[in-house]
């Protein structure tokens, strides 16, 4: 499948019930959780990464990939499978409700 909702995202910058049909449609429980990440702004925007908050960690997107269990032992990307990390980092970019912080995420992390 090809994730084509991304594209009509970008174009309307909102994510309307038919966008998000669209994602759930396409991407099941992993569109949801991160639907609910962007609605509760866990996805935040460093100089030099964007991460987003999970339960357990935060997760750094990097050229649209992450590093997570899910990406590293269940994800086909071959099939358009992304893990709801990076699907929440598209989401949150494409309507820009990203949590700017104007800071390395590198610098940060030494803290967390």
């Amino acid at each position: 499948m090809t994730d084509d909702w991304r594209d009509t995202l970008q174009d309307t910058g909102e994510l309307t019930p038919s966008i998000v049909q669209r994602i759930l449609a396409e991407h099941g429980d992993r569109g949801q959780r991160a639907i609910e990440a962007v609605s509760e702004r866990r996805v935040k925007e460093y100089n030099d990464f964007t991460v987003v908050v999970g339960h357990h960690d935060e997760y750094v997107i990097e050229n649209g990939g992450c590093h997570c269990q899910d990406s590293t032992y269940n994800i086909d990307t071959d099939q358009g499978q992304r893990c709801w990390h990076a699907l929440a980092a598209d989401i949150a970019h494409a309507i820009d409700e990203l949590d700017h912080h104007d800071m390395y995420y590198s610098d940060v992390r030494d803290f967390l």
